[in-house]
Parts: structure tokens; C-alpha cells; sequence
């Protein structure tokens, strides 16, 4: 009985065998991809995955520095296109002169938390020496290859 199965088992790795040896060049170029696949080489890679919390942490420490240290065009720059359709330059930017006068420049995002969910984020962060501008959920979205604030 061993033998026989034995033989059995042979005799169908040989005919599998011989029915794939058979099949035509044409049949298995045909199902091998192409050299031209979708797939990108290593000189014509897409955008590489971007790091969202990494960028958005950054983001976020960006606009918090700016905002404190009165730095009007880095701050306007880091609003979202809604938000800018919303405020002038010129009014955003005397909110952060004041914000700088104020405050002085020594206030950092800290303990930065975002809840991500494509190209948007709810973020909660606190501002080092002043919790009352410590914030919960502060929205901020991706455009332009960046993260912005979105809280306007």
C-alpha cells in the first residue's frame, strides 16, 4: 500500500511537471509583470509616506514659536487657506504682536497629542508658562505638503 501510494504521488508530480514545462514562451511572459509595472523604481518613487505626527508636532511647535515671538509672517503663513480667507494679514498679525508684547517669546508647545484622521488632525497641546493658552482639540489640517492650523 505504501508503494502504491508512493507511486501515485509520483506519477502526479511528474505529469504536473511535464503539463508546466509544456506551457508556451508567450503563456508565461504573459502572466510574469512587465519591467514597465506600476510599481515605482527607486529614482522615480512617489512622495515618500509622510511621518503625519512627527510633522504635525512640528507644525504645531512652529506656530505656537511664532505666534509668541511676534513673528506676523510665519504665523499668517501657517494658517490654513480657510482661516486666511477669514482674517487679513494685517489683522492676525496685530493679534500676534500682541500676543508677543503681552507674553514675551519664551512659551513652547509642550506634551503635543493629536488624534489623526487623514488630512485632518485634532491636536491638544499646552503653551510652557501660560495654561490658559493650553489647548484641547485644536484642529489643523494637511495642504500645500504641510500641516496647518485650522482653528479660526
Amino acid at each position: 500500500m505504501y508503494t502504491r501510494a508512493t507511486t501515485s504521488l509520483t506519477t502526479a508530480a511528474l505529469l504536473l511537471a511535464a503539463l508546466t514545462a509544456c506551457a508556451s514562451d508567450d503563456d508565461a511572459a504573459e502572466s510574469r509583470p512587465s519591467s514597465s509595472a506600476a510599481i515605482p523604481s527607486a529614482k522615480e518613487s512617489a512622495d515618500p509616506p509622510r511621518d503625519d505626527a512627527a510633522e504635525l508636532s512640528n507644525a504645531v511647535g512652529y506656530y505656537t514659536k511664532a505666534y509668541f515671538e511676534g513673528d506676523t509672517d510665519t504665523a499668517y503663513r501657517a494658517l490654513s487657506q480657510r482661516c486666511r480667507a477669514q482674517i487679513t494679514p494685517e489683522a492676525h498679525g496685530a493679534v500676534v504682536t500682541r500676543a508677543a508684547k503681552d507674553y514675551g517669546p519664551d512659551h513652547e508647545a509642550a506634551d503635543i497629542g493629536a488624534n489623526l484622521l487623514g488630512d485632518t488632525a485634532s491636536v491638544s497641546y499646552k503653551v510652557t508658562g501660560l495654561p490658559k493658552f493650553d489647548k484641547k482639540e485644536q484642529p489643523w489640517t494637511w495642504e500645500d505638503d504641510a500641516w496647518k492650523y485650522d482653528a479660526c
